[in-house]
């Protein structure tokens, strides 16, 4: 999800113990199946994300999804992400996905398309890493290897969220999220999003419906890979966030959860 690897250095806490493959946030779901109208829905964060990317849309759809949010901190590859993510997940769900979500849900659809009722792709993409971009990966896991780091920068903050976001709510968040999620999981996942597949190839073998979004501003996986993704999946809508960057969800939470809640209709 991000390139500026060296602004990163976070505190080794809140290292996630589920070995079930969901993250505590979802732990008073416990009683969802008393409401067997509600849709078993599996939310995937994206990298150093956390369930607090996704607390206003849970919420927002409260009567309309039974939720559950993925812990994706655990593992180093992909594939081994979508296989905890199946191993604990509903029998049948719908599924949404932000950034390096997205190329878990990706392959989820890939290991099991039969189980998954629904799609919601969000700022994320199909592509792999260019060599440039894993060039800079790479050099970020070999500095942090070598010394501490201490935040997300403004810089960073100014690549991956629409420019009147970088203080305030928005950014406290991410950097929350951040801390949470902690370093090890932090290598582990940017790992998994090194070595991870190209996923275009697969997109015309997806059959539910698919609603994929991003925001104007993204420019971490840009509009063109969202424009890229709708054209190919059969019968995708696309949906475009007006000001905004790489993390609707926290950026524009109410039209976030407005359209997941449009796509639940469909």
């Amino acid at each position: 999800m991000f390139d500026d690897l060296d602004a990163f250095g976070w505190p080794e806490i809140g290292e996630p113990t589920d070995e079930a493959g969901f993250t505590a946030y979802d732990s008073g779901l416990t009683g969802s199946d008393e409401r067997t109208d509600l849709l078993p829905t599996v939310f995937l964060p994206g990298l150093l994300c956390d369930g607090a990317l996704w607390r206003h849309q849970i919420d927002a759809l409260a009567d309309h999804v039974a939720p559950f949010v993925a812990d994706l901190t655990l593992d180093d590859s992909i594939a081994a992400m979508a296989r905890r993510v199946l191993a604990s997940a509903p029998p049948r769900f719908a599924l949404v996905a932000l950034s390096m979500g997205g190329y878990v849900a990706l392959e989820i659809m890939r290991q099991a398309p039969g189980r998954v009722t629904r799609l919601a792709l969000i700022d994320t993409s199909a592509r792999p890493d260019t060599a440039a971009r894993a060039a800079t990966r790479r050099q970020g896991l070999a500095s942090l290897a070598r010394g501490r780091f201490v935040g997300i920068t403004r810089a960073l903050l100014e690549t991956l969220v629409h420019p009147d976001r970088t203080t305030g709510p928005v950014a406290d968040t991410l950097r929350a999220m951040a801390a949470r999620v902690g370093k090890r999981a932090y290598v582990r996942q940017q790992t998994a999003i090194l070595n991870r597949i190209d996923s275009r190839p697969h997109l015309r073998a997806i059959r539910v419906p698919t609603l994929v979004a991003v925001g104007d501003g993204d420019r971490v996986t840009p509009p063109a890979d969202a424009e890229e993704m709708a054209a190919s999946i059969p019968n995708a809508r696309l949906h475009i966030f007006r000001d905004c960057g790489h993390m609707p969800a926290v950026e524009l939470p109410e039209e976030t959860a407005a359209l997941l809640l449009s796509w639940l209709a469909e």
